[in-house]
């Protein structure tokens, strides 16, 4: 039953992707554009630079560059995050701050920072960085906030410890928060790799595509823009795997709203007693 519907839902999502590509298949195949070649032919150029170009290369250090950024950004977000939010004190006194670094853009410092850093792979890493922090840092405050109050004082009366309670509590309960931000900060991060290795790198993905239109290679550069568009949802698939591994509980339905969900009305995601959030 499981495995029919991961199919069901698996054909669902792909049908209208698949049903695009090959109309441009078709539409394209005639086409005499310099500016718009066939799909057939960016996909060949996508083909021949991953197996005999550098393509692969290029693909291996901007994917290092947004796993390292992020993975970093994660780690520092959900930890301030975490205790700007069990503060509400702090929460108020750094939100003038955080409105402000949320509002400028991230892009406007590529420059600065490739002429402070250089052109290798820390600046691309920095920049990832400190454009997905803020997305991840604001989620995780609204998440830990969000947690029902009985689950925190029923943690409270219990006496349980800091370490069990941030575990057993704090963490569950803003993990959806969490992982909403995460995606958030997937769409940026593709983003600033594409800028951060335009303006300044030997390799990479935007530095591809920059050499590719620079030299009128469209047929690359078209090729290079699927590759990125592939990469940015390929990082979308496999966190959503992860959300969903992770987040089982959160996703889950009662028999009640099992059978709502078949009658066609609404149903919310089920959610845990104090004591079951506890154990």
């Amino acid at each position: 039953m499981r495995s029919r519907n991961v199919l069901k839902s698996a054909i669902t999502q792909l049908w209208l992707p698949v049903v695009i590509v090959v109309a441009l298949w078709f539409i394209t195949a005639a086409s005499s554009s310099f500016y718009f070649p066939p799909l057939s032919e960016m996909l060949g150029a996508l083909w021949d630079g991953l197996t005999k170009g550098s393509l692969i290369e290029d693909l291996a250090f901007s994917v290092r560059n947004i796993v390292v950024g992020v993975v970093i950004a994660t780690v520092v977000g959900v930890g301030f995050g975490i205790v700007i939010g069990e503060h509400k004190l702090l929460q108020q006194a750094t939100a003038p701050l955080l409105d402000f670094a949320r509002a400028t853009p991230t892009v406007a410092f590529v420059p600065v920072i490739i002429l402070t850093l250089g052109i290798g792979a820390l600046p691309k890493i920095f920049l990832i960085f400190l454009g997905t922090l803020w997305p991840i840092l604001l989620n995780t405050i609204s998440g830990v906030r969000g947690i029902n109050p009985a689950v925190r004082e029923t943690a409270r009366c219990y006496r349980i410890p800091l370490a069990l309670r941030l575990f057993k509590v704090i963490l569950p309960g803003a993990l959806p928060q969490i992982f909403a931000g995460i995606r958030i900060a997937l769409s940026v991060a593709v983003v600033l790799m594409v800028v951060s290795e335009i303006y300044g790198s030997p390799i990479g993905l935007g530095n591809f595509i920059l050499q590719s239109g620079s030299s009128f290679q469209v047929t690359d550069t078209w090729a290079g823009t699927i590759l990125i568009g592939i990469l940015g949802y390929v990082l979308s698939l496999l966190l959503l795997a992860c959300e969903h591994l992770t987040l089982g509980w959160y996703f889950q339905r009662s028999p009640r709203q099992a059978r709502a969900n078949r009658l066609g009305t609404s149903a919310m995601p089920t959610t845990k007693t104090p004591s079951e959030a506890l154990s």
